[in-house]
């Protein structure tokens, strides 16, 4: 049993340190994969829900992450990158997550998610305090005519639309709870970005 839970815990590390474009490439070569990510991100979103459209106009700002999830007998993790847009500024702040979970289970998915901030404000504090979204937080991306929200926050409740998306479309519900978002220092180097 201890061996089951060791080989638990390696393969979700190995998620959460894999997840990226690797080091192999050069800063500009990730921070293009990363833009790419996101534009992608952006038209299947515009695909599934094509009022997101006018809301991504609007908005202050948007962020756009892949993210991997692994769940492995009694634990699971996940961990992922992406990109702030500043849509007044241009200026992009390249970005890691990770999260993790406890229960029983197994099984792997892919799913990339898309962030409208509806203020600076929110976009800011995003950015600035990494946004550490625990105990009961989720996010629900609404089919109707009115858009999501992101739980956990108090204020920035309302500010935050999120959006999840699979390869099959966009998901009802985008749980994100227990997940950290934070800068990642490498891409974001003094200079070359923001």
């Amino acid at each position: 049993m201890k061996r089951i839970v060791i080989l638990s815990m390696a393969a979700v590390l190995a998620v959460l340190t894999g997840c990226g474009p690797s080091s192999k490439y050069s800063l500009s070569e990730r921070r293009k994969i990363i833009d790419d990510m996101a534009a992608e991100n952006l038209q299947k979103l515009y695909a599934a829900k094509t009022s997101t459209r006018d809301e991504v106009a609007g908005a202050a700002g948007y962020a756009a992450f892949s993210n991997a999830n692994v769940m492995v007998l009694f634990a699971g993790g996940g961990g992922g990158y992406g990109v702030v847009v500043d849509k007044a500024t241009g200026a992009k702040t390249y970005m890691k997550m990770s999260m993790g979970e406890v229960g029983l289970g197994l099984g792997a998915k892919d799913y990339r998610q898309v962030f409208v901030f509806k203020t600076r404000e929110a976009m800011q504090k995003f950015v600035g305090t990494g946004w550490d979204v625990g105990g009961q937080a989720d996010a629900t991306a609404k089919m109707g005519t009115a858009g999501g929200g992101a739980g956990g926050e108090g204020t920035l409740r309302n500010q935050i639309s999120v959006y999840a998306l699979t390869e099959t479309g966009l998901l009802l519900q985008a749980t994100i709870t227990g997940t950290k978002y934070w800068i990642d220092d490498d891409l974001n180097q003094p200079g070359l970005v923001r």
